[in-house]
């Protein structure tokens, strides 16, 4: 069942949905009773534009594994200036807009935040399978790309993601580097640097990737709020 996080079979699920899921408060956004704050600090405030969860549908019950907040730089609507006027749910399902959010050369963090308990080794894997069928989709699987996975794998393989354990992935202004952090209760955090441009990219793709992104509900937030911010 844990296998299946990062597998097509997860479900988008309809804004009303999601919108029982979440409640806007001034400092923050609560996603299935987790509070993600609306600003994190890196080396400047990003803002928090899209949330949503990963989870599956098994005989008509739902199984949520992650909460996730998206916070970009507002400067990125600078760079979407093509698709002002169009509607979010015209932007959800535009692959083309995600490409370019995700080329903007802004800062971009995620925080991912568990909901149901697995092992590290089995998100690890999925990072890694949902990876490379995209490098290898574009011809980009390479020996270099290998050893960057394996070393993504070899840093999950030993954690336990408890409830309420929290992931970030951090990918800095026109830098194709990422820096992977976990922390759990009761450990020091835990961190990793990405230097290989074609696997950074493509973890952006799997979380940010439009209709092939990990989770649906994350995209369809994304889109809504950037089509408001547009739009001003």
């Amino acid at each position: 069942m844990a296998s299946q996080i990062g597998s097509s079979s997860i479900t988008a699920r309809a804004r009303g949905t999601e919108q029982r899921l979440c409640k806007m408060g001034s400092e923050t956004v609560v996603i299935d009773e987790i509070a993600f704050p609306t600003k994190v600090t890196t080396s400047k405030p990003l803002s928090l534009f899209g949330h949503g969860i990963t989870d599956i549908e098994i005989h008509f019950l739902q199984i949520k594994f992650t909460a996730i907040g998206v916070y970009l730089d507002p400067e990125v609507i600078a760079h979407l200036h093509q698709w002002q006027g169009k509607p979010g749910t015209a932007l959800a399902g535009d692959d083309d807009f995600f490409e370019a959010l995700i080329s903007a050369p802004v800062e971009k963090f995620l925080r991912i935040v568990v909901i149901k308990e697995i092992k590290g080794s089995q998100y690890g894997v999925q990072l890694e399978s949902a990876v490379r069928d995209r490098l290898a989709a574009e011809d980009k699987y390479e020996e270099e790309e290998e050893v960057e996975l394996e070393k993504v794998v070899e840093f999950f393989q030993s954690k336990y993601f408890k409830k309420d354990s929290v992931i970030t992935f951090h990918f800095p202004a026109g830098s194709k580097t990422a820096e992977v952090t976990f922390s759990t209760e009761g450990k020091e955090a835990a961190k990793i640097a990405l230097g290989n441009g074609n696997v950074v990219e493509m973890i952006q793709r799997w979380y940010l990737g439009g209709t092939r992104g990990v989770s649906q509900t994350t995209i369809s937030s994304l889109a809504g709020n950037l089509s408001l911010e547009l739009s001003k």
